[in-house]
């Protein structure tokens, strides 16, 4: 059987014009249509990406207007890494890669402020890898292993041990 989660719900006090004002603010856009724009293009993006208990969540805590581009999109079924998201948010806006990245962090990282850490880190679980950077994120992964037998001064003394020979 499987715990009941706490009900997640939209900040309070949080309007759609208020979230296009900070995104406009917070990706200097010129205007709020612009900041418009931008958000239900990465909203519907990200719509495609998610799905489950973490897609029904990040819809309650959006603005109602946010909530509906989000959903209103069906998820696809080969989910895209964060690059491949980039690229396909540049392609379907007719921008280039580097606005397209632009305007995902800029609406992402807002949108992680919404969603708040607990949401976010399942979020993150849920999506392929290089996402947690257009959310705002660091994006640690473990370092590879190095056989006992090549591992050099430096490796042991980062990992605290002596060298020995």
């Amino acid at each position: 059987m499987l715990p009941l989660r706490e009900p997640v719900s939209a900040r309070p006090g949080m309007t759609f014009h208020q979230m296009l004002e900070q995104i406009r603010y917070e990706g200097v856009y010129p205007t709020r249509e612009r900041a418009e724009s931008v958000t239900r293009a990465v909203l519907a993006a990200l719509g495609r990406q998610l799905t489950g208990d973490e897609r029904v969540d990040l819809a309650a805590c959006l603005p109602v207007e946010a909530a509906l581009d989000f959903t209103g999109q069906i998820p696809d079924p080969r989910p895209r890494t964060g690059w491949g998201f980039v690229k396909d948010l540049a392609t379907r806006t007719g921008v280039t890669l580097a606005a397209a990245r632009w305007d995902t962090g800029t609406v992402l990282t807002v949108i992680a402020d919404l969603a708040g850490p607990d949401l976010l880190e399942r979020i993150l679980a849920q999506l392929p890898p290089g996402y947690a950077l257009l959310f705002g994120r660091a994006e640690l992964t473990q370092p590879a292993a190095v056989p006992a037998g090549n591992r050099s001064e430096t490796t042991a003394a980062a990992e605290g041990r002596a060298w020995t020979t």
